[in-house]
């Protein structure tokens, strides 16, 4: 009996979470039009997950980030606030970093269509984005150099979207 209870005891403290913390945001202009969805979530390996599905941006390359505040109102995005920054310093290029929310930049083709996956290793869905004040994903008008303090000299905001938590399935 010792055995089995033991076993069940290991099982399950080895066992993923089956209820990852889960956020999706619905990503608009600002002309307020809507782009697409991001979702990002708790993996059982500990790196998050962000998932973007977006269209209807030009094409070329832009900076995407996690912000700080969920609040997408102001015209020019600034309400959504700083990075995800945690303790760390902005950019892949530098010591010290990335931003938890620090994302590799996106491509937009032609067609308008940017999709795909990132791995966000420093991130936590339920402490960042899930915090009193939400969190929000941003994109800018420039590309990201990956090195400049803080936001990697990304330009203006283009678009913003703030974080809801998903219900658990």
């Amino acid at each position: 009996m010792k055995t089995l209870v033991a076993t069940a005891l290991l099982v399950s403290l080895a066992a993923p979470a089956l209820h990852a913390a889960e956020v999706s945001a619905q990503v608009e202009n600002r002309e307020g039009d809507p782009l697409g969805t991001v979702t990002v979530r708790d993996t059982p390996s500990g790196v998050a997950l962000a998932t973007l599905a977006l269209e209807g941006l030009p094409e070329g390359d832009y900076a995407i980030h996690l912000h700080e505040t969920g609040d997408c109102s102001a015209d020019d995005f600034e309400s959504a606030g700083g990075h995800v920054a945690g303790d760390r310093e902005h950019g892949v290029l530098v010591e010290g970093g990335p931003h938890p929310g620090d994302m590799p930049n996106l491509t937009v083709r032609s067609d308008g269509i940017a999709q795909g996956d990132v791995f966000l290793p420093n991130l936590d869905v339920s402490r960042d984005l899930l915090d009193e004040d939400g969190a929000a994903l941003v994109i800018h008008d420039g590309t990201d150099d990956y090195e400049s303090q803080p936001s990697g000299d990304a330009g203006d905001r283009l678009a913003c979207g703030e974080f809801t938590e998903q219900a658990a399935e």
